[in-house]
């Protein structure tokens, strides 16, 4: 197949995740770039009837902008394998390691990557050894502030930057309110960029770094969805070698991790100028004010265009 000659997509975008608005965006964004290649594009919420709808119409390719765990814990993606239909994005072995945070960070510091010293309680663990005692053990080891989050999920839910110790209980509640795992993470001061891998059939290729300047100081699930709220910078202000060298880590971690088509790894920059890595995402937001669309425009690309050559791509992988 040659590219560009995508004929019929089908977007997957909703869910039942608590990322269900963001994924609506996401995949209404998609369609419409599609479309406007003169691609036909359904846009489906999935539910019980998917299945069948797509053993029985057979799409071209499927477009998951499902964020959580319907779209990135991998789960869908084996099922699309497992009925041999093409779709955009990593493969399900790729999407569940990166859906985990404590594995993808694992596998990165092995690969070398620097990745902020962290620690992942069960709910259950916490339980059962005592929330007092845990949490003078979490002072003792993390003596400076730390970021609490859900070992699972995205969109900075259930996320708390944690300054006073005495605030350490409540962030862990709300990271549970996410999942049965937090992640206690100490917080490197520093720029956070963001950095889009895009492969369309040539090898991954690092996008122009995002740098991410909240202005409540903390990027917060509000300051992601809300415009003006954050300022970014695309691309990021960084000097010409720090730049070439956060590029070359995220390709790393795209690597590392098996991912393929698209993603967006996170990092941040000390002073020294280390990148250290956060996380990574086998589906970046795609709204309008998503930094993967930000960096591919910084890249002097057509948003739509790139969309039709992943679509073509995909089926080309399949």
């Amino acid at each position: 197949m040659t590219a560009g000659s995508v004929r019929r997509v089908l977007v997957l975008a909703g869910g039942i995740s608590h990322e269900r608005d963001v994924s609506l965006r996401s995949g209404r964004r998609v369609a419409d770039s599609l479309a406007e290649q003169g691609v036909e594009v359904e846009l489906r919420d999935p539910d019980s009837t998917l299945l069948a709808y797509l053993a029985e119409t057979r799409p071209e390719v499927v477009w998951p902008a499902l964020h959580g765990a319907s779209g990135e814990d991998g789960a869908l993606r084996a099922l699309l394998e497992a009925i041999d239909i093409p779709y955009v994005g990593s493969r399900s072995d790729a999407a569940r390691l990166a859906w985990d945070k404590p594995t993808a960070k694992t596998l990165v510091a092995r690969a070398g990557i620097a990745t902020p010293r962290s620690i992942a309680l069960s709910r259950d663990v916490f339980r059962e050894l005592g929330t007092a005692s845990v949490l003078e053990q979490l002072y003792d080891e993390f003596p400076g502030a730390v970021v609490v989050k859900p070992a699972r999920g995205g969109s900075a839910q259930g996320v708390t930057l944690v300054d006073d110790p005495a605030a350490l209980p409540r962030a862990m509640v709300d990271a549970y309110n996410y999942g049965d795992v937090a992640v206690i993470e100490q917080k490197v001061v520093g720029t956070e960029i963001a950095i889009g891998v895009l492969d369309t059939g040539d090898g991954p290729v690092a996008l122009p770094a995002v740098e991410i300047e909240p202005l409540s100081g903390v990027y917060s699930f509000e300051a992601r969805y809300n415009a003006g709220e954050t300022r970014f910078y695309a691309p990021a202000r960084l000097a010409d070698d720090v730049a070439a060298r956060s590029a070359q880590v995220a390709l790393a971690a795209h690597r590392t991790l098996g991912m393929r088509h698209i993603s967006r790894v996170d990092l941040i920059l000390d002073s020294e100028g280390t990148a250290w890595f956060l996380e990574a995402n086998v589906l970046p937001g795609l709204t309008e004010t998503s930094l993967f669309p930000l960096a591919l425009e910084a890249a002097g690309h057509d948003i739509g265009w790139v969309y039709s050559e992943l679509a073509t791509a995909a089926i080309d992988d399949a």
